[in-house]
């Protein structure tokens, strides 16, 4: 899609717990993509609602109409908040093969109990960048930069012009801090 160039829809699989900004993050990108004329889709899955539970985003960015309207079965981009739920092998159903994993976490790639399919593996502190900002650990912006860098499919400035204009200055900080830590570990 944008890196730039692949004109094929990316579907994408946000993963955290209640209370760490899936949700809206999920439909942030959906907003600075439709604000650069891609087509984009947002879709959230709640289950059970309440804070710490697991919570799910689908999101899916194209430059042509999108007309699938299900949740994400195989994503080519993983975005997990929380690396608790790298362990859970649910975590992973569905990624393509050599699909892309944007990880909240302080720990390694050795650490971390990645499956063989997963092939682009971003890490980020997005929980250390949140909780040095704004005082608690709410990794979504942290994430959305990440994200942006990871991918080049939304251009970041107009990611973190939606971020500064729904969540603040310190949010559009966490957002840059993480765009600028973020490594890939092939």
């Amino acid at each position: 899609m944008n890196k730039r160039g692949d004109e094929t829809m990316k579907e994408i699989r946000l993963q955290g717990r209640g209370g760490q900004g899936v949700v809206k993050a999920s439909q942030l990108v959906v907003e600075a993509a439709v604000a650069e004329g891609l087509y984009g889709q947002a879709i959230p899955f709640f289950g059970v609602e309440r804070k710490g539970s697991p919570v799910f985003g689908y999101l899916r960015l194209s430059h042509s109409p999108i007309r699938r309207r299900m949740q994400v079965y195989e994503p080519d981009i993983l975005i997990i908040f929380d690396d608790s739920l790298v362990s859970a092998p649910e975590t992973f159903d569905g990624l393509k093969a050599g699909g892309m994993v944007i990880l909240n976490t302080t720990k390694t790639r050795e650490e971390l109990p990645l499956p063989p399919q997963a092939g682009s593996v971003w890490l980020v502190d997005a929980a250390g960048i949140s909780e040095g900002l704004l005082g608690r650990n709410m990794p979504n912006t942290a994430m959305l930069g990440a994200f942006a860098k990871a991918t080049g499919l939304v251009d970041k400035d107009t990611l973190l012009d939606k971020i500064e204009h729904t969540f603040g200055a310190e949010n559009k900080e966490a957002a840059v801090r993480a765009y600028d830590s973020a490594a890939e570990y092939k």
